[in-house]
């Protein structure tokens, strides 16, 4: 089967100055606590090849551990490649132990941070409300949030999915501006555990995400056990705009691959 680029992942929008092409694919890595500063600089040498002749189409994001951000920022100046952070405190400073502030990563080059991720919702408690705080005071800094929302396997099994993910929706993007947000559905039972949510149940959610935020250029990606082998059915889906990667965004090789993706021609 032949394959192409996708053509097709915008939405039209009017402007003064005529239509506008919004909503470019966002292919973002999560590299959780993985990667000390060394082998990001390895990683960051192997991957530099891979988006040098990335498609306009498209842009990648990559969150390291704090203590790598300046290393891999420095590594990837010059490529497409944005930087992330994997969390970002409410507060400018404080008295706030281990903590990390938007001032502390913006002198880092850091563009991008991820809020309201199920492991900080599970191991720290964290809450709706401080996922909003997280993510206001991101744009507020002029960070773009990558807010996380989904359901664990026991909501799904119950029929809860769209109870939980709308609540999630509503109250973890209170006062956020759509146009400077990403949305990134993680079903909790498929990260990290092999197992992937269906291309089109993904398409599917991530279209009502986009309709409760309430603008259709919102960017929505799908996260969960993302791989190589299932990035082209993902991306292929007209509601999914890019992926949050877990561990295969660690190797070079396999996250070259996801983010030059490929749709069937005919699909975009």
């Amino acid at each position: 089967m032949p394959w192409a680029t996708p053509a097709r992942r915008f939405s039209l929008a009017s402007t003064t100055q005529g239509v506008s092409l919004v909503r470019k694919a966002v292919i973002a890595g999560n590299w959780k606590m993985h990667m000390n500063c060394a082998e990001a600089r390895a990683f960051a040498d192997s991957f530099r090849g891979q988006v040098e002749n990335l498609p306009e189409d498209r842009q990648v994001v990559i969150a390291p551990p704090y203590l790598a951000i300046p290393t891999l920022s420095e590594a990837l100046r010059g490529t497409p490649v944005a930087i992330a952070a994997q969390n970002v405190h409410w507060d400018k400073k404080g008295a706030y132990t281990g903590m990390v502030s938007a001032p502390m990563l913006l002198e880092h080059g850091v563009t991008h941070a991820i809020v309201g991720h199920s492991e900080p919702r599970k191991y720290y408690s964290e809450t709706d409300e401080q996922i909003n705080l997280r993510a206001r005071t991101a744009q507020i800094y002029g960070l773009i949030p990558i807010l996380c929302v989904g359901e664990s396997l026991d909501q799904r099994e119950a029929r809860e999915t769209e109870r939980v993910i709308h609540r999630q929706v509503e109250q973890g993007l209170e006062g956020i501006a759509p146009d400077r947000l990403i949305v990134a559905y993680e079903p909790i039972w498929a990260i990290g555990t092999g197992k992937s949510c269906a291309a089109e149940e993904a398409n599917r959610i991530c279209g009502l995400i986009r309709g409760w935020v309430g603008d259709p250029e919102v960017i929505v990606q799908y996260g969960g056990s993302v791989n190589p082998a299932t990035i082209d059915d993902l991306m292929a889906q007209p509601e999914i705009d890019g992926v949050l990667v877990g561990g295969a965004s660690l190797d070079p090789i396999s996250f070259g691959r996801i983010v030059n993706y490929q749709v069937p021609v005919g699909v975009a």
